[in-house]
């Protein structure tokens, strides 16, 4: 139970950093360069996320 209601809460955190980052302007950056710059920052969070959630899971079954 605790996996999902993790695994939700990532999913609400990455679409609503996605959200920040594709709302900003910034003109100076070529289409393309955005794009690849979003992707990064995508993966990188999500990246972090799923360390969260192994940390989590690590802890919940070391109790046990």
């Amino acid at each position: 139970m605790k996996r999902i209601i993790y695994l939700i809460l990532l999913a609400i955190i990455t679409t609503l950093s996605l959200t920040t980052l594709t709302s900003c302007r910034d003109d100076k950056k070529k289409p393309l360069e955005k794009v690849e710059d979003t992707i990064d920052d995508a993966g990188d969070k999500i990246e972090e996320g799923a360390e969260e959630i192994e940390d989590e899971i690590d802890d919940a079954t070391d109790d046990n």
